[in-house]
């Protein structure tokens, strides 16, 4: 190993603590304050309070998520679990967006029924208040935090969502404040929905996204055309088939191929360096740092179709 490497090793895992230590912190703040939030929904009686709480809840298992991916993301791959455990992170953002949904739907239903049942309606203007700007407070707190580690796409996320709730504190305070002012008690059920509204969008994204994983489908950023042709364009490959690009979770691409190169190819021994130059191309213009190739002769790709049907 170079000393460059050990270099950037030291650098990676630096930067892994300090992502670790800022997701601690985070995680401790939101935890509190959801129990804060949920105390002051319940006091106050106001929906908007309670629904802030449960898209605070998704923060907070998002943070769990992010940090539970970095410490899984270092442990090696065994014979059971071939690719690691990465895709523990899919199946909590597949958790985390159902649990969205059902407090989306929680939260519009009963904001619905406070609308049409001003009765239902009666908050307590000054807890509410005092809540929701603690809950500010907290997410920017947490921002600042999560801040410095927003370069990873774990960190990105998390800080993301954390942005996401921010503005569902802000929507709580601007009802507590009508609510104070005016005596408008329906303006909590309002900002309810608002929040709802926030949190679908989220959610869907967050299923849509766990959703092409555990399918396979392409990465949204992958041109699979674009990458069959640079195979194409490389020195001794006739053809290329049985193209299959899918992620292991988001941000880990994986593809495979079959390639038919010619004949003088395996005549010299230049499979070797065909190989290297097809992994480079993959990692260099296309970030897939887990690729196959399969090398085939051009005899063996003309009766090879019958196994693929």
């Amino acid at each position: 190993m170079t000393k460059s490497d050990h270099q950037g090793h030291g650098h990676d895992h630096a930067a892994g603590v300090t992502n670790k230590t800022r997701l601690v912190v985070a995680i401790c703040i939101v935890a509190v304050f959801l129990v804060v939030e949920v105390a002051g929904a319940a006091l106050s009686g106001s929906l908007a309070l309670l629904a802030d709480a449960g898209h605070m809840a998704s923060d907070l298992l998002g943070l769990i998520v992010a940090l539970i991916a970095i410490l899984i993301a270092a442990r090696p791959a065994t014979d059971r679990q071939t690719y690691g455990y990465q895709r523990a992170e899919v199946f909590g953002a597949l958790f985390n967006g159902v649990l969205l949904s059902a407090v989306a739907v929680f939260v519009a239903v009963e904001g619905v029924q406070r609308l049409l049942d001003p009765s239902e309606a009666e908050v307590l203007s000054t807890p509410m208040l005092v809540v929701a700007v603690l809950g500010l407070a907290a997410n920017v707190a947490s921002l600042l935090v999560l801040r410095g580690g927003a370069d990873s796409i774990g960190m990105r996320g998390a800080y993301l969502e954390v942005l996401g709730d921010l503005f569902g504190s802000v929507t709580a305070i601007v009802a507590a404040l009508v609510i104070l002012t005016t005596g408008f008690a329906q303006a909590d059920a309002i900002a309810s929905l608002v929040i709802a509204g926030l949190i679908v969008p989220r959610a869907l994204s967050l299923l849509r996204d766990v959703f092409h994983v555990l399918s396979e489908s392409a990465p949204k950023n992958m041109d699979v055309e674009k990458i069959r042709q640079h195979i194409l364009g490389t020195d001794g490959v006739v053809d290329v088939h049985d193209v299959h690009v899918w992620a292991i979770t988001s941000g880990a691409p994986v593809f495979s191929a079959h390639v038919v190169v010619t004949a003088e190819l395996f005549a010299r021994g230049g499979t070797g360096a065909l190989l290297d130059e097809l992994s480079g191309c993959l990692t260099g213009h296309f970030d897939v740092e887990h690729s196959t190739f399969q090398l085939e002769p051009a005899e063996h790709a003309q009766h090879e179709e019958r196994f693929h049907r």
